[in-house]
């Protein structure tokens, strides 16, 4: 029998657009597949539009937690070998599923494997830049600097989370960025170079709309410093410092503009208390 794969669809307030994600996934060539929807406290018509759809597995949060919330809520209850994410305004393309079981039948010593997306700004397609290309491989030096890795895209081995954890709900934001941070110390990311997911962006609902993210893609690199530092090589170490310093340099000039002092005086005191003793830096350089 073929191997259960669970998906997990965390969503808030997002009725207008999330039956195209629901039929994506239940409209698959691979069929042994259970559908999680987790609501994130909606107050919308969400609970109406997934009664629709009485094979789905529906959770409703009373009070929201955000997306890393939701995802692990969704972790809870999952039972498949395999877990996939689907961000409740993309969608899966037929095959998606049935070709990321045949990779890992193919590439039995992978945990995890990402696919190409077409994305969407509207109804215009955007070629995305060399620098948002899939990772493939080990990736640390590139999940560093940024997300290379698209959660609607990605299969993953159960086992993964045993090892590096669950989704930090202490992450409003950029949870998928300190998530793979944990995962490409300990995993090589897997590529299907094929187009199997569409995702829609250039919406005000989007959380990659928010501003200051650098605020918590630089607590991300902190916690990744402090607690595998153990583990880090000291090349790791340099590249991991380095980046959040460059980070951290635009998130507390652009705080300070704006009068954000309580995160821009939160956030150098934890960089200084960081990295101070572990490799030295003028300082002085980064707020001027």
């Amino acid at each position: 029998m073929s191997p259960l794969v669970s998906v997990i669809i965390p969503t808030y307030n997002r009725a207008y657009i999330l039956d195209k994600a629901i039929e994506s996934v239940l409209n698959q060539s691979f069929k042994n597949i259970e559908l999680i929807v987790v609501d994130d406290a909606s107050t919308d018509e969400t609970s109406k539009l997934v009664k629709r759809y009485p094979s789905v597995v529906y959770v409703r949060h009373s009070k929201r937690k955000g997306p890393a919330g939701a995802r692990n809520t969704g972790l809870k209850y999952a039972k498949g070998r395999y877990i996939a994410f689907l961000d409740s305004d993309d969608v899966f393309l037929p095959e998606k599923i049935e070709k990321q079981i045949e990779f890992f039948k193919k590439n039995p010593d992978l945990k995890l494997v990402q696919t190409e997306e077409l994305w969407f700004k509207g109804n215009r397609l955007i070629k995305p830049k060399k620098i948002h290309e899939k990772a493939e491989g080990w990736f640390f030096h590139r999940a560093v600097k940024l997300c290379v890795v698209s959660i609607s895209t990605v299969m993953i081995k159960k086992e993964v989370f045993k090892k590096v954890g669950i989704f930090d709900e202490a992450f409003p934001v950029c949870e998928d960025y300190e998530f793979w941070l944990r995962v490409s110390l300990f995993y090589p990311m897997g590529l299907i170079k094929e187009f199997l997911v569409s995702k829609s962006g250039g919406r005000p609902d989007q959380l990659s709309a928010t501003k200051g993210l650098d605020f918590y893609r630089v607590k991300a690199l902190i916690k990744l410093f402090r607690k595998y530092n153990h583990f880090l090589t000291p090349e790791m170490k340099l590249l991991l410092f380095k980046e959040a310093e460059k980070k951290f340099k635009i998130f507390f000039k652009g705080a300070l503009k704006h009068g954000n002092l309580r995160q821009a005086f939160e956030l150098k005191k934890e960089f200084e208390e960081t990295f101070s003793d572990s490799i030295l830096t003028p300082y002085s350089e980064i707020y001027e």
